[in-house]
């Protein structure tokens, strides 16, 4: 692919000023935040100057002249006259620069055993399934599902798909057939690329079952089915279908030409939950999403290529496992970790038993693991050699203060910044966080935009709060990595992020401002749960228990929980004429498990509640709507709401009576 322009190579503007100066290849250049603390200057003296300058450390097969076209609102066009290819900008442009040798992975499975690549060795893998998508008919503009677990192979899958130009929509290996099967057909996935199974906790896991049924009861776009050889294990086979990677592999060249594409065109699919119970399909683009995800990178992390040993817990599946594994790392340079398995598997010191091994300088979780980890206590982490580490990162969900300061002490040894960030899978890239080095960072508080970013609480007429007030967070321009919209349903983009607040970008979340202006998270205002860092739909979940023939009626709320953030409780009415099914099911409790375990497979063992409580009736207005908000103080053990608005308030009374029963 041609260098970035028509100019010397070794030239460019610089990321951080207005001033054409000398700078080495952009695949060496790095903006280190603890440096550079007028960033926030120079991103509100000329916002569209400081994303053109992000954009310009990429390479470019065509060098953009136009930044930003807002004329659609709320569609964005961002570098939309240039053409560029994700996979060479995260690969084939740091071998060229000389660091083919430079390790790009290094895998570690759960079983102990691992394995490195090089970017000079991960080029060959991606060309190699490049030429074989290329020659089972996937072309550019095609979609591929990828349903993989953490395994390098699945990093390749990515790279692969955007090295040809076809949108990626990677389906999280927990989901069950049902929930694959809907994604395959709203994408019309031409192509499947999945593995035999998955080992989870010592077990080798079937996934390519999950594949067949879904292929058996839907998904017609679907012609072929590549499959990864990993636990060894028989699997159905269909012929002229299914393809094994290990023997495609074998004849396929590692010479290809990566496809440039417009800035514009997706470069994935990626489905999160939606309050309509029906996924969203996420579509990011190329050119903005990269451009955000490696400067984002770049900055929250203080990234130093040469010298760094980055890890991210978050799996490929998900949009953590995205922007902060595959790209934003990738077209940095990074050396970084992937592990396949639990934190807990063999034992609960294997994260820091990884830490210590690779001498990992950044390690970026959850809150929930956090919290896990505080559970299991600190006597755990205190047999690693964790000195490695200077910087902490935490997503997903907000993060309580107590948490905070355990990961500071305990596994940062006092001395590691923590960047608590916040964004979405719609964001695409870290919208919200602390700078390491420069902000004074506060435990629990996400803190300030990121230098480009524009973002304000609101009341409820849209106006800005005050300090020390609370309301709606959203974004009030618009940013290179933010959602080019829902696949296919352009009308549910504009409802769902654009009608609260005209104009402005809503997402979902309730924060407050602190006396100093510093923003603090409170969660999900919508019907969308944040389980584990996981958003779940409440729809999606109801949908899933009334589907089971014993199931009448079914509400489901997200209550606070100090492990996973929030936990998911359903409230169940059965059907009449059950009785004799549940009493073979080992009663109440028995019919409980049952459901929890449909759930699970309708879904994913993500989404199974943590409780169910089967009850007569449910909380009704006179217009019969649930009222979900009274059966949320219920599972939070707190004192019911106002309730003059129910058709019935002794529904409330009896259901209280229930639960108390079973604490």
């Amino acid at each position: 692919m041609p260098a970035a322009s028509d100019r010397d190579p070794s030239t460019g503007i610089d990321p951080l000023s207005s001033e054409t100066r000398t700078f080495p290849p952009s695949s060496d250049f790095v903006e280190h935040a603890v440096a550079r603390p007028w960033l926030y200057e120079e991103a509100a003296r000329d916002r569209l100057a400081f994303w053109r300058a992000r954009a310009e450390v990429l390479s470019w097969a065509t060098p953009f002249t136009e930044v930003l076209d807002w004329s659609e609102a709320p569609f964005a066009k961002w570098f939309a006259d240039g053409e560029l290819n994700a996979a060479y900008n995260a690969v084939d442009r740091h071998v060229e620069a000389g660091h083919g040798d430079q390790v790009a992975l290094l895998a570690e499975y759960e079983d102990g055993s691992d394995a490195s690549y090089t970017y000079a060795q991960v080029k060959d893998e991606i060309s190699r399934l490049a030429n074989v998508l290329t020659d089972l008919g996937v072309s550019t503009g095609d979609r591929v599902a990828i349903y993989m677990p953490m395994i390098p192979e699945a990093v390749f899958a990515m790279l692969a798909c955007a090295r040809i130009g076809a949108p990626h929509s990677v389906v999280f290996g927990g989901f069950s057939a049902d929930a694959l099967r809907s994604r395959i057909e709203d994408a019309e996935a031409k192509a499947v690329i999945t593995a035999d199974g998955q080992f989870r906790r010592g077990r080798a896991l079937p996934l390519k079952p999950a594949v067949d049924e879904a292929l058996a009861t839907g998904a017609p776009s679907v012609q072929k089915v590549l499959v990864v050889r990993r636990t060894g294990g028989d699997v159905a086979w269909t012929e002229g279908r299914d393809v094994w990677w290990h023997e495609a592999r074998e004849s396929a060249s590692t010479e290809h030409q990566p496809v440039p594409v417009p800035a514009e065109h997706p470069l994935f699919i990626l489905y999160t939950s939606g309050t309509t119970g029906k996924p969203k399909g996420i579509v990011h683009s190329t050119g903005g999403y990269l451009t955000q995800a490696a400067y984002t990178h770049r900055v929250v992390f203080d990234l130093k290529p040469a010298a760094d040993v980055y890890w991210c817990t978050a799996d490929v599946g998900w949009i953590t496992g995205h922007s902060y594994v595959v790209y934003g790392p990738m077209v940095n340079r990074t050396t970084q970790v992937i592990y396949e398995g639990t934190p807990d598997t063999p034992h609960q010191g294997r994260w820091w038993e990884i830490i210590e091994k690779y001498g990992v300088t950044q390690f970026y979780s959850s809150p929930t693991a956090i919290r896990t980890a505080m559970k299991w206590g600190e006597d755990i982490p205190g047999k690693y050699d964790l000195s490695s580490l200077r910087l902490l990162g935490s997503v997903g969900e907000s993060i309580n203060p107590e948490a905070w300061m355990w990961y500071r002490r305990v596994i940062g040894g006092d001395r590691c910044p923590i960047v608590d960030t916040w964004w979405q899978t719609e964001t695409g890239a870290i919208m919200i966080s602390p700078l390491p080095g420069i902000t004074s960072t506060k435990p629990g508080s996400a803190q300030v935009p990121l230098p480009g970013i524009s973002a304000e609480v609101l009341n409820d007429t849209g106006e800005p709060v005050g300090d020390g007030e609370g309301g709606y967070l959203a974004l009030t321009e618009p940013w290179p990595s933010m959602l080019r919209g829902i696949w296919g349903d352009p009308q549910r983009y504009r409802d769902t992020y654009w009608s609260r607040f005209p104009g402005r970008y809503f997402a979902g979340d309730g924060a407050r401002k602190d006396e100093d202006g510093d923003i603090w998270l409170l969660g999900r205002v919508d019907d969308v749960m944040n389980v584990s860092g996981h958003r779940l739909s409440t729809t999606e979940i109801e949908s899933a228990l009334v589907s089971h023939e014993w199931v009448a009626e079914a509400a489901v709320v997200g209550a606070s929980d100090e492990t996973t953030g929030q936990a998911v409780v359903a409230f169940v009415i059965l059907r009449s004429g059950t009785e004799q099914a549940v009493e073979e099911a080992g009663g109440e409790e028995g019919a409980i498990e049952v459901l929890r375990q449909h759930v699970g497979r309708e879904i994913g063992p993500i989404a199974k509640p943590k409780r169910i409580l089967l009850v007569t009736e449910l909380p009704k207005t006179r217009s019969g709507k649930i009222m979900r908000r009274l059966l949320r103080d219920v599972a939070e053990n707190r004192e019911v709401g106002d309730t003059q608005t129910l058709a019935d308030s002794s529904v409330m009374d009896l259901i209280q009576q229930g639960m108390t029963g079973r604490r």
